[in-house]
């Protein structure tokens, strides 16, 4: 089981079982926005995660196709989903984690969207779209 939390510990999480995908940098602008950079997450079956303190998370519907959770305490970047009707997943932060989840970024998106004061160095590949 891996664990995670908010800031301020008012919204904590558990994901039971095995991460299906590996996560990915969005450098989108809603996402440098939401998040003071860029955001890293892993998708995450809903099935497998179950949120304490759900009462505290706020979503904002950033786009006609996204919502974006948050803490309503503390403002911490949490969850990013798509507005797609049974979506499975639900991106989780990979700052949240308690401990490390095992698994490195396999891709980064949205580049031509990056800020200019960093460079993508990492090796990892680069796509300009989802």
């Amino acid at each position: 089981m891996i664990k995670g939390s908010c800031l301020c510990g008012r919204i904590t999480f558990e994901v039971e079982g095995a991460l299906e995908h590996p996560p990915e940098a969005c450098h989108c602008s809603q996402c440098r926005k939401q998040s003071g950079h860029f955001l890293a997450a892993q998708n995450v079956r809903k099935d497998q995660l179950t949120v304490h303190g759900e009462e505290h998370v706020k979503w904002f519907q950033s786009s006609d196709k996204v919502k974006r959770g948050f803490c309503d305490t503390c403002g911490s970047t949490l969850f990013w989903q798509p507005l797609i009707p049974d979506y499975r997943y639900t991106a989780i932060a990979l700052g949240l984690f308690d401990d490390s989840v095992g698994r490195k970024l396999s891709k980064h998106t949205f580049i031509n969207d990056k800020g200019d004061y960093y460079d993508l160095g990492d090796g990892v590949p680069v796509s300009d779209e989802f």
